[in-house]
């Protein structure tokens, strides 16, 4: 083996590849020890050094150097397979560094194929993939088009490293906002937090550090230009830029924009935020399906729950009749637990035990016993409710499916037709109780701002959501 050729190879890998040099040298020397010891034995005491400075190879067996026409006999074809094996993993390990260190940044790259929902993007020195998943709900990739996403994941699999995108992460917006605001950059602004439903809606929650310049306006831009080039990245998406704020009794009523908000009322205890709004408001703050609230509660890290000063007065008075009836606790109990947040069966069921038997005086034994009653009771609720929509949607589906009588086209009877008509009876979610506006806030906040030259976006038709009603414990 030519000293001169071993430089070259060296250098060869460490400047296509970008394999550390230091790692090839140790490579064919673990590679010609192991020839060696395949040659003399096992349990041979071998050792071989390679020069850094000249490629000279010397090896020692038992201590006793062998001199060149023994190292020649050592087997090449092993040792080429071993460096091989050596440069292979070499390699993987520098794409898998570099690569992780861009999980969260946004790559370019083009589509190399989208079959089955799976697409698979050239980034140059490697293939990644695309999951369906991680796709824009509603958008098309084709063969050859230019693509930007956010690193998800990286992970090796045998000798090579598998790359996963994503455009469904609340830092693809965070980069794209990135790319298109310098001042983000600049850190004059800073985004604080991002909720987003991928393809639908996003809520952005920015801020500055200078009083004069308006985190808002700076993101949507002169007549909206910023935010309408992040909107037409992520194929229209709505986004709703907010102002920042560490308060959220100022957090959560700029998170339910456009919505007007009357007060908040902060459960610290069960992290709940009972947010009050006029009549009116109320399926503006909702949102259409729920999704402004939604949004707005994984924005702001709370547990937001929309009702009127009625429907709140009201749930008070049916919660605190509901706690009183569980054996142990007094009305001055309940009516100490309904103000502290605790307004159903469910909150009372994982009550720290601490908590109640401060506020109440019982023993460990007593609270256990409360808690137990209400963990039935809260069983029988749900199950009750889930019974109760089974039945509309049986009573829905019958009175679709009910035929009306009609003459060559026309009803026999006018009252007769009127009385075959189908009931109109909406349709429940079993996902979500209409009876409360009350979401659990899940996952990394995201957000997103304006549309084209707003602060804000106008809300959903009102008339397509639903409000809230209250419920009993």
């Amino acid at each position: 083996m030519n000293p001169q050729d071993i430089l070259r190879y060296v250098d060869s890998l460490h400047r296509e590849k970008n394999i550390d040099q230091e790692i090839v040298f140790s490579a064919i020397e673990a590679a010609l020890q192991t020839a060696a010891k395949r040659q003399y034995g096992e349990d041979s005491d071998i050792v071989v050094t390679l020069d850094r400075k000249n490629g000279q190879i010397r090896a020692f067996l038992q201590g006793e150097p062998l001199g060149e026409d023994q190292i020649g006999r050592i087997g090449a074809q092993t040792a080429k397979q071993v460096i091989i094996q050596k440069v292979k993993e070499a390699e993987r390990d520098a794409l898998m560094l570099e690569y992780r260190e861009l999980i969260g940044q946004i790559v370019n790259g083009v589509i190399g194929r989208a079959d089955g929902g799976v697409a698979t993007v050239q980034l140059g020195n490697v293939e990644a993939i695309l999951p369906r998943s991680e796709q824009i709900p509603g958008e098309s990739l084709h063969a050859n088009e230019r693509v930007r996403a956010v690193v998800y994941e990286v992970r090796a699999t045998g000798n090579r490293i598998r790359v996963v995108l994503s455009r469904t992460r609340p830092q693809f917006v965070q980069r794209l906002f990135e790319q298109e605001i310098p001042e983000l950059t600049e850190e004059v602004i800073s985004i604080d937090a991002i909720s987003r439903e991928p393809g639908y809606r996003s809520k952005v929650a920015v801020s500055s550090i200078d009083s004069q310049v308006d985190p808002i306006a700076v993101c949507v831009g002169f007549r909206g230009s910023r935010i309408k080039a992040v909107r037409e990245e992520l194929a229209g998406e709505h986004i709703d830029v907010v102002r920042y704020s560490d308060d959220p009794l100022v957090l959560i009523p700029n998170a339910l924009q456009p919505a007007t908000v009357e007060q908040v009322l902060l459960c610290d205890l069960i992290g709940r935020a009972i947010v009050l709004v006029q009549e009116d408001q109320l399926s503006l703050a909702i949102g259409r399906r729920g999704q402004n609230v939604r949004l707005a509660s994984k924005l702001c890290g709370w547990d937001i729950e929309i009702m009127t000063s009625s429907e709140l007065e009201e749930k008070m008075d049916i919660a605190v009749a509901g706690f009183s009836s569980l054996s142990g606790i007094t009305e001055e109990v309940a009516q100490a637990l309904v103000e502290q947040g605790y307004l159903s069966y469910d909150d009372l069921s994982v009550i720290e035990p601490d908590v109640l038997m401060e506020m109440s005086g019982l023993s460990a034994e007593q609270v256990d016993e409360i808690v137990e009653q209400a963990e039935v009771r809260a069983h029988d609720a749900e199950e009750a409710a889930a019974e109760e929509r089974r039945i509309r949607r049986d009573r829905d589906r019958q009175q679709q499916d009910q035929p009306s009588p009609a003459i060559d086209g026309e009803p026999a009877d006018a009252d007769a037709a009127e009385e075959l008509q189908p009931v109109a009876v909406q349709p429940q979610d079993d996902a979500a109780e209409p009876a409360e506006a009350r979401i659990e806030p899940s996952g990394e906040p995201m957000a997103a701002g304006a549309d084209e030259g707003s602060e804000s976006e106008v809300a959903e038709d009102p008339a397509e959501t639903t409000g809230s009603t209250p419920k009993s414990p």
